[in-house]
């Protein structure tokens, strides 16, 4: 101890020691011999700054900061110095730098770049109102950019970084920063020291990142002066800048050379490191050489490991090898570039020559370190540091991929990393700086493709073993985890930036390099059909394969695009398409391709092809170049078409089920492949490729090359049966299907056509709206066309632009959210207007845009809805067709193949065949062939002439095959005669003979017109491939020969195909013709229109044909083709005249039956359920209508329970188990079904009517005091502490808090049957949203949530009829019998009392009443335990359901009825649970109420003499729980007549209280005045019914006592001085216990509650409570007269007076308190919130929390009370609940509504279970934003906030939220 003490004061001394030294060198350093005192600082630092022994720990860091805090400050107080410094801050940039998770916004109004950041500060500050901005929650770090003009514009500059500084900063002085310009190189040596010291080279096994984080922990504090410094301002940030950027200080300090043994220790770990990093430390002159050749060259290279320098390759091979042991494969496969060496500049060489560049070399090499990031950051606002810290960073790029790649952490390191680099690379000029001095492109892209060769494996795609081409491999951690995209977003980030691309674009070795990178990608992933068994192990690389492609192909591709708009950059695209073709070549030779794609394989991606196809479109479409000058020759078109046609037929084949053994993966690549934020950079490219071969290629060719594709080639035949060797028969039709829709979208797209912009996305919008309405940010996010698109998919930027508003508002009508109450919550949605439909509705765009099947469906019935709806068509439409934009003359091409030979014969076999009733085909089918005739019609090359066809005639030109040229219109008249089919001998057509007239040359004619009609396809399609590829034939026989063979003849096959000839004798006008009279199953049913009106001729374009099913489209065809031809129209007309016979009704027979489509089968049987479902429902409507209406307060009848009370004399209930009807007995009760929850609803009322608001600042606080609960909770307390206890226990009521609400669904069964549905319940495994254990269940019937069963007293209801009747006893007799009533307690009916089944229940559910609530609601007595605290809370509970009802009523009778409260209320059997327990306790009989109430007591003073505390006086007692306990005492069931008598008795005392309080709140005089007046009127006739005699005496009873002696307080003094007031205080004093009176008479009795006007409501309730002899009319009406006195009444208020004046003898003080009771309490409401949900986020987001004072990660707040809590903390669990689930105890009884700050959704807790209830706050669009993910301005909804606040008064969260789980008190 000794020595401790002793160091104690020297500690102290050295305070000022260290002040004056550092005051003195400051002033020697100013002096003349400055040299020597540097040196003596010097000398001091490397003393105090020494990385101690074993690295000091914590103290002597601490010292070695406070010796530096000195020397700065020069021995001036640190504060002062920091002031100082602050002054010449030229506070232009805020720079302001956040880590992960802080909240920032951005504006896109005010950005340049997308990348643009603002602090909170800043935004609010300026002005961005109007704006389209968001906010954001922070996912890698960033810094605010306000005052930097190069990334936003100025405007948006905040208040305080608007003022252009320079002129009025003064100029440092020289001596302020003195000290600093002298200690910092030190300091920043010593930091650099430790982490050279700290680091050691992790071994091979394990990695040593313990040791890294002990050493960042020690020079945390280090780090943070930095920081401090930093935050100084510009004059410190410029020395910091000068000391980390020159080469001088390093040079001197750090080269390791001289005496000092430490620093040259330390030299020699830094090499070490560097040498372990796989990095050269390369001689001068090797540096100079590459700082020369550095700019010059840019011929990039890769080369193998032999070539690097000796340390790099030992550090490569190390590093790769225990990576990628496993895919040796792919590893010794490196790929060579080119000859020359690789450029080592690049990836292997670091020089470092000033302290950033280590600095930085470090925070590298650990990682990067939160705090050290932090710093370098915080230096930017530096404009010199700006610049060198750049290229420091470009310098290190390889490293840091290197790092990155080798990395545990890679998430975290890859968000610190973009964190530095999106501050650099976002600002243009920085940029471009770069690019030119330090080659960053070059560095880019080998550093990219250096990373992806690390994982690159054998392509298998086409020619597995002799593929030379080389792709990534996906199921590797760089692509799965996403570890290359820093380093993407960096590139994509550049490329933004127009200068840095045109530098790209114009560098020939640069997009070489890059094409390569991007063939790395191309066809990776690929897919092999499984074709027996299941694959057993589904690989999800496929979402690695679309992330890879979309982000580092797409992504800087489309980032490319959007610097080639302009005419001017056509030499971008040229060199572009030149090198991605080059690069295609290179793959097709790689992968051995020769004409054919291998079977069965499918790759979805293929970047080089969408690389061309997106190029070329930008030229047509903005660069105005000719297309035909960069298309590529013929032969490398078809090779071109192979692989994205490929992916066109593979869809179809997925759809179809044929890829099902690969598992589900398969259907999610299919749909990814159009998902909507990839189609732009997948589909869309890949049809616009194919679009551009159609238009190039032989139409034929191309024709017969999609429908070998879709492998439906052997359908096309006119036979009624084939054989397809390559297709199971169950997939043909949706393959046909499948082809024909491909046709139709790559003959109808114009995406990349000739549409201009805006009408692209007017389409997109139109197809996504007609599939489903949609949210304003589901549309954002589904069209994310790549032209708004911002280059950086990382920065959390939505895609905008002006006209997508503009375009929104012409198609669409914004429907508000709607509320359903139970109903879910709506949101705001967008519909298509009328015109939309009627006009744009265009399916092939939805059948392009849909990723499920099922959305085309919903598409087709929303319009078929609104057909219906608008009365445009009956029935059931088909799709529309849509006229087509122009297309652009470059793709002219596209028409010829719509009139192409091979496509007419389609057509026209297909119509044969669906006339015929062939099989396989389907309504679809046809639907298509239609859309491809019609746009044939639409788009025919020229209108003949008809004159000369009509010379040449039409029969004879019939040369080579079917029809004689290759225009669609004419080919439509063409007859058919005699086709040669190829079909199995089984085969109908083969029984009948040829025709006997038909001739040899017949014969031979139709040969011609279908001599193998099968083949002509496949072998038209060789033919013509082989004509352009000039082999010789030989080679030609090999390649084609041979397949073709193979295909025809199907070994093994059993029916041998022959030829049969086929009489036909149709054209594709008289097959269209009579497919309408078949489509309409009339005879003749089509009649040409022009014949009644020749106008349509002319104006063709009828409104009547544009919607409608097949019939009109089959007449709109017919009618455009008589359009175009007179011929045509000719024909069709003599085709109309002959009678075609009459078609018989078709009998099916029981073969055809079979075949009856599967899914005809299926739709059946669905219309079936349909039915069924219907009448289900509407039987169980009925039922519902009495049981579940949660919310519908005008529903017809109230059910009440039993409501036959007429005719039956028992009750009769159904059980909803066993379906049976009988009364409630004794031993096999029935029981309601019942909800019982502990409420503390009503303790929330306040007295006022404005509702709280939730506090938003500091200031405004929420006290309880004010709320129903907590005042009576001090009124029993403080009764408690006067009064005997058990008196005291029956004076007021409990269950303001903590109360037990009874409701029931009003279903009823028998409780044996319901135990047993509990026992199967338990059974069932089934995960069910509550807890069977804790007694809860859904109602069988009608589901709604319930945990109790209440048993119903077997009662007969005639009773209640009987008594109605108002008797003629006399006052008296009826309190005489009321009293011996009450006398028998003990006595009551045997029944009860022995033990039988009812009894047992009653029991049981009193039990569950008791558990509902927590034992601090109900144990209020002293002595715990004492019966009186069951009585007390018995009758409570009867009190809390008739107070929660009077609630949901409105707080008033005034509606009267019986209200959908009633409806749910079970209080009639609640009473006789309560009633038979409350029999058990028997008040003794000196004590009884009734007694003071009605009588006069004779010995007043036996009581005072007794020595335990007084009971309650009559006056302090709550007249409502007097009430219940009378009536709940009285043996049931009660008379009417006794009822009444009681209400009346109590009503006397009700009205004495109301005086008395009166007397208390008024002023002496008017005491004075009442007096008299009083005593002068007491005595006329009917004194007792005048409130001013009465008064007058309660004034002069109370006056004996020193009641009245206090002194007057102000506050209570109310002038009540006219008659009026008084009448109307008085009557308000009374309603609530008349209101109370009212519903406990219409539950106990029946009859219905009278509605009235509120003024009203006193008398109206008087009179049906029997208070009112004869209703008066109401103009002399006076409360009084309701009165009623049992006894005398003067006598009785003396005796009940005389307590209190005995009580005031004591207490003095307290007896005004315990007068004045408030009975006017408002409604219950939840807090009021702010129209605006930012000012609930800025307030509660940072705020601490009270109990852990820090500020919580969930942070939330109880809307009931306002309490701030952590959600799901651990710093707040108290006996394992969290705050959420203790709060929701303490503060709602078990229910808790909380408010998610950062998510801005609503929680609801209740019990043991919670649910997301949803969010109040919606943006302008009507939407929530749930987690604040869009960050968009949000406002309250005030319909939603009702709905809520309705929910939870009327408890009944549980029925209408569906999705509840256990939260396991970790809430």
């Amino acid at each position: 101890p000794a020595a401790a003490d002793s160091r104690a004061p020297a500690g102290g001394q050295r305070q000022p020691g260290k002040r004056a030294t550092a005051t003195r060198l400051k002033a020697a350093l100013g002096g003349e011999n400055g040299a020597a005192a540097a040196g003596e600082l010097r000398a001091l630092l490397e003393r105090v700054l020494a990385p101690a022994a074993g690295s000091g720990g914590g103290e002597a860091a601490g010292e070695a900061l406070e010796w530096c805090r000195c020397l700065l400050s020069g021995g001036e107080p640190w504060d002062g110095f920091v002031q100082a410094v602050r002054a010449y801050d030229p506070a232009t940039l805020c720079g302001l730098v956040w880590t992960a998770n802080f909240v920032a916004y951005r504006c896109r109004t005010c950005g340049i770049s997308p990348c643009m950041s603002l602090c909170a500060e800043c935004f609010h500050q300026g002005e961005h109102a109007g704006h389209d901005y968001n906010m954001f929650r922070s996912q890698a770090g960033g810094a605010c950019d306000c005052g930097d003009g190069n990334v936003m514009r100025e405007a948006g500059f905040c208040k305080r970084h608007r003022i252009k500084s320079n002129s009025n900063v003064p100029c440092v002085p020289k001596d302020l920063l003195m000290m600093s310009e002298l200690v910092l190189p030190q300091f920043i040596f010593s930091l650099i020291q430790h982490l050279r010291e700290g680091y050691n080279e992790p071994a091979l096994d394990l990695p040593s990142e313990k040791d890294l984080h002990k050493i960042l922990q020690v020079l945390e504090p280090h780090v943070s002066f930095l920081e401090d410094l930093t935050k100084m301002g510009g004059a410190m940030r410029s020395v910091l800048t000068q000391v980390l950027t020159s080469q001088q200080f390093y040079k001197d300090l750090s080269s390791g050379v001289g005496e000092n043994a430490c620093a040259k220790k330390s030299h020699e770990k830094y090499l070490i490191a560097l040498k372990g990093s796989g990095l050269a430390f390369p001689e001068d002159k090797l540096a100079c050489g590459m700082e020369e050749q550095g700019a010059g060259t840019s011929t990039l290279a890769i080369q193998g490991l032999a070539g690097a320098t000796a340390t790099s390759g030992q550090g490569d091979s190390s590093d790769e090898e225990d990576q990628d042991g496993s895919q040796g494969v792919g590893k010794r496969k490196r790929v060579k570039l080119s000859s020359s060496t690789k450029d080592q500049s690049i990836m292997d060489v670091l020089k470092h020559k000033c302290f950033l560049e280590e600095l930085l070399f470090w925070t590298i090499k650990y990682e990067f370190p939160q705090k050290m990031v932090t710093f370098l950051l915080n230096m930017l606002p530096d404009q010199d540091y700006k610049v060198a810290f750049t290229k420091t960073f470009v310098q290190h790029y390889a490293f840091i991929m290197k790092t990155l790649k080798k990395s545990h952490e890679s998430d975290t390191m890859s968000n610190r990393i973009v964190h530095i680099s999106v501050q650099l690379f976002s600002n243009e000029e920085l940029a471009r700086q770069v690019t030119e001095e330090c080659q960053l492109l070059d560095i880019m892209v080998t550093v990219l493709l250096y990373m992806m060769e690390s994982c690159l494996i054998k392509s298998e795609l086409q020619d597995e073993e002799n593929s030379l081409h080389v792709v990534v491999n996906c199921g590797e951690a760089l692509l799965k985890n996403n570890t290359y995209w820093p380093l993407v977003s960096d590139f994509i980030n550049i490329l933004s930036h127009q200068s840095v691309a045109k530098k790209f674009l114009e560098d020939h070795g640069l997009l070489v390099t890059w094409m390569n990178f991007v063939s790395f990608f191309q066809g990776m992933n690929l897919n092999k059909r499984e074709l027996n068994e299941h694959v057993e192990f589904e690989s999800q690389t496929y979402y690695a394969a679309f992330a890879a492609e979309l982000e580092a192909c797409a992504q800087p591709m489309w980032g490319l695009l959007s610097h080639c708009k302009v005419r001017e950059t056509q030499e971008y695209t040229r060199n572009v398409v030149r090198y991605c073709l080059e690069a295609l070549q290179d793959w097709f030779d790689a992968i051995n391709f020769v004409d054919e794609p291998a079977p069965n394989q499918v790759t979805f991606h293929l970047p080089l092809h969408r690389y061309f196809a997106m190029f070329l479109s930008k030229a047509v479409k903005c660069q105005e170049l000719d297309l035909d000058t960069i298309l590529p020759d013929q032969e490398m078109l078809m090779k071109l078409m192979i692989h994205p046609l490929q992916i066109q037929a593979s869809l179809s084949e997925i759809h179809s089920n044929m890829w099902v053994r690969n598992g589900l993966q398969i259907k999610g690549q299919a749909m990814t492949y159009v998902q909507s934020h990839f189609c732009n950079s997948m589909i869309d490219p890949d049809i616009y490729l194919l679009q551009v071969c159609a238009s190039r290629l032989d139409p034929d060719y191309f024709i017969s090359s999609v429908f070998e594709r879709f492998k439906v080639v052997d359908l096309l035949t006119m036979a009624s049966q084939h054989q397809n060797t390559v297709l199971d028969s169950e997939h043909e039709r949706s393959m046909l299907e499948g082809a024909l829709t491909f046709l139709v979208l790559l003959l109808s797209l114009r995406l990349h056509l000739g549409m201009t912009d805006d009408e692209i996305l007017r389409a997109e919008m139109v197809a996504q709206l007609c599939m489903n309405d949609r949210t304003h940010s589901s549309l954002l996010d589904l069209i994310s066309l790549e032209y708004f698109k911002n280059p950086n998919p990382k920065s959390g930027i939505i895609p905008g632009s002006l006209s997508f508003e503009s375009v929104l508002s012409a198609v669409a009508d914004f429907k508000a959210p709607v509320f359903e109450p139970g109903g879910s919550m709506q949101q705001g949605m967008y519909t298509p207007k009328a015109e939309v439909w009627d006009k744009e509705f265009d399916p092939v765009m939805v059948i392009l845009r849909t990723v499920y099947r099922r959305d085309v469906q919903s598409a087709m019935d929303r319009y078929t809805a609104f057909l219906k709806q608008s009365g445009k068509f009956p029935g059931n439409p088909w799709p529309p067709y849509k006229k087509r934009t122009p297309l652009h003359p470059s793709y002219k091409g596209l028409v010829k193949l719509l009139h192409c030979k091979t496509l007419h014969i389609v057509l026209f076999t297909l119509l044969y065949k669906i006339l015929m009733d062939h099989q396989n085909l389907s309504e679809h089918v046809l639907c298509m062939v239609l859309y491809l005739i019609e746009l044939g019609l639409e788009n025919s090359p020229e209108r003949e002439s008809d004159e000369e066809v009509e010379s040449t005639g039409g029969q004879e030109r019939c040369h080579d095959s079917w029809f004689p040229g290759s225009n669609l219109v004419s080919n439509m008249r063409h007859f058919i005669n005699y086709v040669r089919v190829r079909v199995p001998e089984t085969a109908p057509e083969v029984k009948k003979e040829p025709p006997a007239s038909t001739s040899s040359d017949g014969l031979a004619s139709s040969q011609n017109s279908g001599t193998a009609q099968v083949f002509s396809l496949v072998a038209e399609r060789r033919k013509k491939f082989q004509e352009i590829i000039n082999r010789n034939a030989t080679e030609a026989n090999q390649v084609v020969r041979p397949k073709a063979s193979m295909k025809w003849s199907a070994p093994g096959a059993t029916p041998q195909l022959t030829t049969a000839i086929l009489e036909v004798k149709e054209s594709m006008l008289s097959l269209l013709i009579k497919l309408h009279h078949k489509l309409s199953g009339k005879q003749n049913s089509y009649y040409p229109p022009w014949l009644d009106d020749v106008d349509v001729l002319i104006h063709p374009e009828v409104p009547r044909y544009s919607h409608g099913d097949g019939m009109t489209a089959v007449e709109r065809i017919l009618l455009k083709a008589a359009v175009q031809s007179r011929l045509n129209k000719r024909i069709i007309e003599e085709i109309c005249r002959k009678v075609t016979p009459p078609v018989p009704p078709k009998k099916i027979s029981s073969a055809e039956k079979k075949t009856l489509d599967k899914e005809e089968r299926r739709q059946k049987a669905r219309e079936r359920q349909q039915k069924l479902l219907a009448e289900f429902a509407s039987r169980q409507k009925s039922f519902m209508e009495t049981a579940m209406d949660v919310e519908s307060p005008d529903a017809d009848i109230a059910m009440e329970i039993a409501t036959s009370e007429q005719h039956v004399s028992e009750a009769i209930y159904d059980c909803v188990i066993c379906g049976q009807s009988g009364p409630s007995t004794e031993d096999r009760p029935t029981g309601l079904v019942v909800l019982l929850q502990a409420s503390s609803v009503l303790g929330q009322c306040r007295n006022s009517t404005e509702p709280k608001k939730l506090p938003t600042t500091e200031e405004e606080q929420i006290y309880p005091w004010d709320t129903c609960a907590a005042l009576h909770d001090v009124r029993l307390t403080t009764l408690q502490r006067y009064f005997k206890d058990s008196s005291c226990l029956q004076a007021v009521s409990i269950g303001w808090e903590g109360g037990v609400y009874v409701q029931t669904c009003g279903h009823t069964l028998h409780i044996d049957c319901h135990k047993s549905y509990m026992e199967s319940l338990r059974n069932d495994q089934v995960l069910q949203g509550f807890s069977v254990d804790k007694g809860e269940f859904t109602c069988p019937l009608c589901r709604q949530f319930a945990n109790s069963v209440l048993p119903c007293y077997p009662g007969n209801n005639v009773e209640r009829s009987l008594w109605q009747s108002h008797s003629n006893k006399c006052m008296q007799d009826l309190v005489q019998e009321v009293e011996d009533l009450q006398e028998q307690l003990g006595t009551f009916p045997v029944s009860i009392s022995s033990e039988t089944n009812l009894s047992k229940e009653m029991e049981s559910v009193m039990k569950d009443i008791k558990s509902t609530t927590q034992k601090k609601y109900t144990d209020y007595s002293k002595s715990p335990g004492s019966p009186d605290n069951d009585f007390l809370f018995m009758y409570s509970v009867a009190r809390t359901n008739l107070e929660l009802e009077l609630v949901h009523r409105g707080g008033n009778l005034c509606s009267g009825g019986a209200s959908t409260a009633g409806k749910r209320s079970c209080l009639n059997q609640l009473f006789h649970v309560l009633a038979m327990h409350m029999r058990l306790y028997s008040i003794d009989s000196a004590y009884n109420p009734w007694r003071k109430l009605t009588q006069t007591m004779q010995d007043k003073n036996s009581e005072l003499i007794s020595e335990e505390l007084p009971e309650v006086p009559v006056l302090y007692r709550d007249v409502s729980s007097l009430l219940l306990i009378q009536i709940l005492t009285m043996p049931q069931p009660l008379r009417k007549e006794h009822f009444t008598c009681i209400v009346k008795v109590l009503f006397t005392l009700l009205y004495t209280q109301a005086l008395a309080a009166l007397s208390v709140k008024c002023s002496a005089e008017d005491r004075m005045a009442w007096k008299q007046s009083g005593a002068l009127k007491k005595n006329t006739c009917n004194g007792e019914k005048s409130w001013e005699v009465l008064l007058g005496h309660v004034v002069s009873e109370l006056s004996m006592g020193k009641i009245y002696e206090e002194q007057e307080t102000d506050e209570l003094t109310v002038v009540l001085v006219n008659p009026d007031s008084i009448e109307c205080y008085l009557q308000q004093f009374c309603l609530p216990f008349l209101r109370i009176t009212s519903l406990l008479q219409h539950h106990l009795f029946g009859g219905d509650l009278p509605s009235c006007q509120e003024d009203e409501e006193f008398t109206v309730l008087a009179s049906c409570l029997g208070l009112l002899p004869s209703f008066q009319s109401s103009d002399e009406f006076t409360s009084a007269s309701c009165l009623d006195w049992p006894v005398p009444a003067f006598d009785m208020i003396s005796q009940w007076c005389s307590e209190l004046a005995s009580f005031a003898d004591r207490h003095p003080d307290q007896v005004k308190a315990l007068l004045i009771q408030e009975p006017k309490w408002d409604l219950p409401r939840l807090l009021q919130l702010p129209e605006n949900y930012n000012t609930i986020f800025q307030y509660y987001h940072r705020k601490t929390c009270t109990v852990c004072t820090k500020v919580p990660k969930d942070p939330a707040v109880c809307l009931v009370c306002g309490t701030f809590v952590c959600l799901k903390g651990l710093c707040c669990k108290q006996q394992s609940y969290c705050e959420c689930v203790l709060h929701s105890q303490n503060c709602g009884a078990g229910t808790g509504i909380f408010l998610l700050i950062n998510a801005s959704v609503i929680i609801i807790i209740r019990g043991h279970r919670f649910c997301l209830w949803g969010s109040v706050y919606l943006d302008a669009h009507g939407e929530e934003d749930r987690d604040l993910r869009r960050g968009k301005p949000l406002y309250i909804c005030k319909e939603r906030y009702k709905v809520l606040e309705q929910q939870w008064v009327s408890h009944t969260f549980d029925h209408i939220n569906k999705r509840w789980g256990p939260h396991y008190n970790g809430l």
